[in-house]
């Protein structure tokens, strides 16, 4: 585990991305994050299956972007890698699929990064997905994506970690206004809209329990996580439970939200970083 652990990194805080991990049963997470991890469990024994529901949505956006010609992904906040990684899916249908993975999270970084050395279709950088400007700006990222065409911008259980006063929907706007017409943007998001009153509680308690970590927890309403998508063309069946787009399997419910939308042409062009 060792190699995978810059200096930088706070051995004594639970990060959001190195609980993921455990939830999915991945081995980059440190005692307090298996031990936080697990007061959720108690409060919310669903969330080992939430997360893998989670991965299978984004393994069908994927996939389904690929279908329609998508060959470039960004990956914001795509945390520490495991099974069915966004280039693994992308190349299965396109071989030169190009993906460039960003997290703000030293581990999720390293190891990306140390897991993807011999993949030249690849990058891994590590930059705040809150900072649109600097992760658009970012060399390693424009040398491998070509932002001349269309690209495909993935925030898969991201968009909930940064509250409203770090102004997620402006940022949401600012790369959908970076990359031209023909792109694409997916999006899952927690919510407690339409859950009854226990499970509401229970997502306060986890809410709380989050305030411990590195990011906190935002479950937002159907109605704001559908804003991220304006000025985009929904792709059927719209925004709706995580569960229910296109599915390929029996997912269990989870409070989520999901949608995936295109950029249509006419509108305007990319903004080319400064």
């Amino acid at each position: 585990m060792d190699q995978w652990v810059p200096s930088s990194v706070d051995l004594t805080r639970p990060s959001v991305a190195r609980m993921y991990d455990y939830f999915l049963g991945g081995s980059h997470n440190f005692a307090v994050d298996r031990e936080t991890a697990k007061a959720i469990e108690k409060i919310y024994p669903g969330m080992a299956g939430a997360a893998r529901a989670n991965r299978d949505f984004l393994r069908r956006a994927v996939r389904y972007l690929a279908g329609e010609g998508i060959d470039q992904f960004l990956d914001l906040g795509s945390g520490i890698p495991t099974v069915g990684n966004v280039h693994e899916i992308a190349q299965q249908v396109n071989p030169d699929s190009r993906v460039a993975y960003v997290d703000v999270e030293p581990v999720a970084v390293a190891h990306s990064i140390a897991l993807l050395a011999k993949d030249p279709l690849t990058v891994a950088v590590q930059a705040d997905l809150r900072d649109p400007d600097a992760v658009l700006a970012n060399q390693e990222i424009r040398a491998l994506l070509d932002f001349d065409r269309p690209i495909a911008v993935l925030l898969a259980a991201a968009l909930h970690f940064v509250p409203d006063s770090d102004h997620p929907h402006a940022a949401v706007a600012r790369y959908r206004d970076a990359v031209v017409p023909g792109s694409y943007l997916a999006i899952s998001h927690g919510s407690l809209d339409g859950v009854p009153q226990d499970s509401v509680t229970s997502g306060e308690r986890v809410q709380a329990v989050y305030q411990r970590t590195d990011a906190q927890l935002v479950l937002r309403s159907a109605a704001e996580i559908a804003r991220f998508f304006d000025g985009l063309d929904l792709v059927d069946p719209g925004v709706v439970l995580l569960p229910e787009w296109r599915p390929d399997s029996d997912d269990a419910y989870i409070s989520a939200y999901v949608g995936v939308a295109r950029k249509p042409f006419g509108s305007s062009e990319a903004i080319t970083p400064s």
